[in-house]
């Protein structure tokens, strides 16, 4: 079976929300020990990650420098934490492997994620970014050509487009590498957002792209028979913080599109990652998979998980 198994940001800083180096490569050794797991069970892997903190280091590190050097652009910061987080990725799925007495090859890709250029989030962003910040250092990235809104008490926060994604331009190479055998890492972040010009040349842009939606559009490509999103609850749960809570087991697409119209999952947290595997289950008839790290394997197996089946 292939399997396309999505990290969130999140699963690559500590318990804390921490985003140091060291943290990064013990979280990355956490999340490719389940890889390795799905390995030994014969399944074919794609990995994809979020990037959030570590984008979110970047920008932090472009507003201090603001005044010495100008703030490297958002789909650079996307290419760069493609790059680090794939380095990462790879080297701890190496040991894992070679710890198990497994050979497998892996490479990591950098992703190009092809966006509408017309999409209305480039002419009135939304999707804020970053941290809060005073008005004056805050206007000083305004002049930089950033977006910046005044957001009250907190500050001044950041926004950006989030466009649909529409194309991933490198699933092509995805592809080669995983029928050679490789274990892919591809498509960070959601992809890097680019547009095509009218002359069909292409170039990057400031805007994010969601990582769920991102990851079942890879998964759709590469012709996965699952995708995994891996979140830290081993199920969606509905009724969330009442007495009546109730995890989410095996379900119909239509039993979950029911619940999410109910507003059983939240917009900032679940809600996209369960948009995204019934996107996935709606468009290809198969399985959409929402777990936690440790339960990969069984939720593969149909044994655990949130697994949402086609109608």
């Amino acid at each position: 079976m292939r399997v396309l198994l999505a990290l969130g940001g999140n699963a690559m800083t500590n318990a804390d929300g921490r985003a140091r180096p060291e943290d990064q490569i013990a979280a990355a050794q956490v999340a490719m020990a389940a890889v390795a797991g799905l390995i030994e069970h014969d399944h074919e892997v794609v990995v994809t990650h979020g990037n959030g903190p570590q984008v979110g280091n970047l920008l932090v590190k472009n507003e201090l420098a603001a005044a010495v050097v100008p703030p490297v652009p958002l789909d650079w910061c996307g290419a760069q934490t493609q790059g680090t987080l794939g380095f990462v990725l790879m080297d701890a799925l190496d040991d894992e492997l070679a710890r198990r007495g497994v050979e497998r090859r892996c490479a990591a890709l950098v992703t190009r994620t092809l966006v509408d250029g017309d999409d209305p989030g480039f002419t009135t962003p939304t999707k804020p970014i970053g941290r809060h910040l005073p008005e004056a250092e805050a206007r000083l990235l305004v002049e930089h050509g950033e977006t910046w809104e005044d957001r009250g008490e907190k500050g001044w926060r950041r926004v950006v487009a989030s466009p649909e994604p529409l194309e991933i331009l490198d699933a092509p190479a995805a592809l080669a590498l995983i029928e050679a055998g490789f274990v892919v890492v591809a498509n960070g972040g959601g992809g890097i957002p680019v547009v095509r010009r009218p002359d069909g040349s292409l170039h990057g842009v400031e805007a994010v792209i969601d990582k769920d939606l991102g990851a079942a559009l890879l998964a759709r490509t590469t012709g996965a028979d699952a995708l995994v999103i891996a979140t830290d609850v081993p199920h969606a749960v509905i009724r969330w913080g009442t007495p009546e809570a109730e995890d989410v087991g095996t379900v119909t697409l239509d039993e979950m599109r029911a619940y999410a119209a109910e507003g059983h999952f939240a917009s900032g947290s679940m809600g996209p990652k369960v948009d995204a595997v019934c996107r996935f289950v709606e468009q290809t008839g198969k399985r959409g998979i929402i777990t936690s790290l440790d339960q990969i394997t069984a939720a593969v197996a149909g044994d655990a998980g949130t697994v949402v089946t086609p109608n």
